[in-house]
């Protein structure tokens, strides 16, 4: 299988090459080698590599940036999906994107399910929401968006800044009533290429088990990485609340995610976010391969 992905240098792009399945033709490009959002560009790879399933992790991540540029956020993540839901349609290729819980707007007090309207808070949320409406629309039942939470590994997210900081700052203050769940790269990359060979249409959620504030996701990762050699200490780390802490970017209060549908599908269990947690940090540690 001729397999295309996207925005290869992120840390989901990288776990999705790492994860290929056996047998796969991988042609996995760079922001800087393909721009998603140029016809031109993405008709020439097409032309060259003829894909038969594409896996779009280009997308603008950085939420308060892209309040400060929604064009560059949109071109990212709206422009860029539906151009390479057009040439996908065009080429009779698969398409499998990822989208966001930020989509919804965190008012909702139990785990949002795929039929749960979608009414994001900031430029980064509606930007994700225009790029899956718009794959969608271009290839109705050829293609698979899947949301994910909270993504992080080792090398990049929440996780790695939360370790940067650890290792210098005397204190972190971090929210603790946005609530959500952790998703490691590595698990993502694995669903993400399971319902790509199923061919499973339509809309997916996936998240690791359970459920964190970002203070609790902190908290955890001290505990984890001290445990793990990777720091000699940490520094205290103290609750605040959102307004403790003002952003350029609306972030839902609550954006946990129902993946029943997904697990019954592909016949498996997400892992507790701090099992996943431990292994991704543990692989990261001395003699461990980064994720």
């Amino acid at each position: 299988m001729r397999v295309l992905v996207t925005g290869s240098s992120g840390q989901l792009g990288r776990a999705l090459a790492a994860a290929a399945p056996a047998g796969t033709v991988l042609r996995a490009c760079t922001h800087a080698e393909l721009d998603i959002a140029q016809e031109a560009a993405v008709r020439a790879v097409f032309a060259d590599f003829v894909p038969e399933l594409v896996i779009n992790a280009a997308a603008f991540t950085r939420v308060e940036d892209a309040e400060r540029s929604p064009e560059d956020a949109a071109r990212a993540n709206a422009t860029g999906p539906e151009v390479l839901a057009a040439a996908c349609r065009g080429a009779g290729a698969w398409l499998t994107h990822v989208s966001t819980d930020f989509v919804f707007d965190g008012r909702q007090s139990h785990p949002y399910g795929v039929g749960a309207s979608a009414a994001p808070l900031s430029v980064y949320g509606r930007t994700k929401l225009v790029g899956e409406s718009a794959v969608r629309r271009e290839l109705g039942e050829r293609c698979s968006v899947v949301r994910a939470s909270w993504l992080y590994s080792a090398a990049g997210g929440f996780a790695a800044r939360m370790l940067a900081l650890m290792k210098s700052a005397p204190e972190l203050r971090v929210v603790s009533d946005q609530v959500g769940a952790p998703t490691h790269a590595a698990g993502l990359a694995g669903v993400l290429w399971a319902l790509s060979v199923r061919r499973a249409a339509g809309l997916w959620h996936w998240c690791d088990s359970g459920v964190a504030s970002w203070y609790d996701f902190a908290v955890a990762i001290a505990e984890e990485a001290v445990h793990l050699g990777l720091l000699a200490g940490a520094p205290p780390i103290v609750p605040i609340g959102t307004a403790d802490y003002p952003t350029a970017a609306a972030r839902p209060a609550y954006s946990v995610l129902d993946k029943r549908a997904t697990e019954r599908l592909l016949a498996l269990t997400a892992p507790h976010w701090r099992v996943a947690l431990r292994a991704t940090l543990a692989a990261a540690g001395p003699g461990g391969a980064r994720p």
